[in-house]
């Protein structure tokens, strides 16, 4: 991480989160990929900061980020309140067509890898049908469990390394993605690896985006929870309202003289 963007990084209940607008954040992206140092870029939701509090593997993961952008209103208002400067969200979802357009303009490769069977390789093909400069060096649906030995986890490094991309899109949900990205980022440098969680199967188009304003008014948990009941309830109902703890915590030990 560069010193202008260390001086601009704030945490929420130990999570780190660099005060970046869309703009700032894709310059920021474009240069880690020129620096061809590789690195990882995380996109902290309010699950994340839940997690982190449990999770000594995430928060090593974290640790080392090298870009962390806001991914969602509460995450931007919770940092408001506690007065750190936060000025927009940058939600992997938001970030995925302005990063490929710039990806399309410097003749990047860009590999995607993540999302249920063929979820990846519509994307794809949706991505370069956008941005027909872009080059999609692979799409992968692996099936990674990260209770299993690194070991394990090798073909998979070889294959990716072979395509020989500047970024990798990491779509495997939180925080598994996390805890990926952070063991392999070392193996796959000089390649840039981005946790965009969803992003890919909104970008295929096999699940539908909250509309703006419901996005805006941070109420796409809202929404999600609508259309999926069964899968997300324990992650919104009763999961993340720890997030409030945090935060009070947090504000708490801020007044404390």
């Amino acid at each position: 991480m560069t010193a202008s963007l260390s001086a601009r990084r704030v945490h929420i209940g130990g999570v780190p989160v660099d005060g970046l607008t869309m703009r700032e954040a894709v310059n920021a992206i474009d240069a880690l990929v020129a620096a061809g140092q590789g690195g990882s870029v995380f996109t902290p939701n309010v699950d994340h900061v839940v997690e982190y509090q449990d999770n000594a593997a995430l928060r090593d993961a974290y640790a080392a980020v090298s870009l962390s952008l806001a991914d969602g209103m509460p995450v931007v208002w919770a940092a408001r309140m506690l007065g750190r400067s936060v000025p927009e969200k940058v939600s992997g979802s938001d970030l995925i067509d302005p990063l490929v357009r710039r990806g399309a303009e410097r003749g990047w490769r860009v590999l995607l890898l993540g999302g249920g069977e063929g979820v990846a390789a519509r994307a794809g093909e949706r991505m370069v049908a956008r941005h027909p400069g872009l080059q999609v060096v692979g799409t992968l649906s692996p099936r990674i469990d990260m209770r299993r030995p690194p070991a394990e986890r090798q073909e998979l490094l070889a294959t990716v390394r072979a395509a020989r991309p500047h970024v990798v899109l990491v779509a495997l949900g939180a925080p598994k993605q996390e805890l990926w990205i952070h063991e392999s980022r070392s193996a796959l440098a000089p390649a840039v690896l981005l946790g965009i969680g969803a992003s890919l199967d909104f970008v295929a188009g096999s699940v539908r985006r909250a509309p703006l304003w419901v996005s805006r008014n941070g109420l796409e948990w809202l929404y999600r929870l609508a259309r999926e009941p069964r899968r997300l309830w324990r992650r919104y109902l009763v999961r993340d309202p720890r997030f409030l703890g945090v935060l009070l915590g947090e504000l708490r030990d801020k007044r404390t003289p």
